[in-house]
């Protein structure tokens, strides 16, 4: 029964259960980045590069074979459209979360300018109780 408690004491700390919700936002947000990739980015850039599809990019080593109709080995193919949309989405997680740690990084800033101030009250405070003292 104490390994069962001790596994209950783990998964319920805070980094855990962080790490979780961190790992469930973040595939969610892997899937909007790429659907944005995919659905307005890729075309965009398609259409000013001449309607290229990047999805269907590919270099063909060796072609499919077909018997009677038939397709009895599938080509292979280098498909590097695809590794280039990866590209993409890739630098677009990389520069959001970028742009976030940034965000981040500034308030935790302000956040630790802001308690020094009460410190210059607390020292006038102090003055001020001993000058009435005397």
């Amino acid at each position: 029964m104490g390994m069962i408690s001790e596994f209950k004491e783990f998964a319920m700390k805070g980094n855990v259960v962080d790490l979780a919700v961190g790992v469930i936002i973040g595939g969610a947000f892997g899937k909007i980045v790429s659907s944005l990739v995919d659905g307005v980015i890729l075309p965009v850039i398609g259409s000013i590069i001449g309607g290229v599809n990047f999805s269907e990019l590919a270099y063909t080593l060796t072609p499919a074979v077909i018997v009677d109709g038939k397709e009895t080995a599938a080509a292979v193919m280098i498909k590097y459209g695809a590794f280039i949309q990866t590209i993409v989405d890739f630098a677009i997680i990389a520069f959001v979360l970028f742009v976030v740690i940034k965000i981040m990084n500034r308030l935790k800033k302000a956040e630790e300018a802001a308690p020094a101030a009460p410190a210059a009250d607390i020292v006038l405070l102090t003055e001020i109780r001993d000058l009435l003292k005397k």
